[in-house]
């Protein structure tokens, strides 16, 4: 998913790390049920994601990876960023967003873990 701001974009392209981070989901889990959640948590992240002020007038980009770990109710229990941006702008921008996108959607019911991990790549780029 892209979200265009002028000439900045922010990318969300959770759908590939969901399915590859998952560790520890149920097995039985429908694929249509977990391609839902997935995309449900793509565009909350998509609409809560900002672009820092001072980035754009730095025109500054950067990448990470958050692992994420939630609960059965979708709420954020912690995160850890597993691989940083490399600017101090985004990095500290990514707590932040945490914050505005807690509770997540909540997991579907064929996914019996209490428990759930996955990993969620950010990308602020410019045009």
């Amino acid at each position: 998913m892209i979200r265009f701001l002028g000439k900045l974009c922010i990318y969300v392209s959770a759908v590939a790390a969901l399915s590859v981070g998952m560790g520890g989901f149920s097995a039985h889990a429908e694929a249509g049920e977990l391609k839902s959640w997935q995309k449900k948590i793509i565009h909350m992240v998509a609409k809560k994601q900002v672009y820092p002020r001072s980035a754009i007038r730095k025109e500054l980009e950067g990448r990470a990876k958050v692992r994420v770990n939630i609960d059965r109710t979708g709420a954020i229990l912690s995160h850890e960023v597993l691989t940083p941006t490399g600017q101090a702008i985004f990095d500290k921008e990514i707590p932040k967003l945490m914050k505005r996108i807690n509770p997540l959607p909540a997991p579907p019911e064929s996914i019996t873990d209490v428990h759930l991990s996955f990993v969620l790549p950010l990308s602020w780029m410019m045009n």
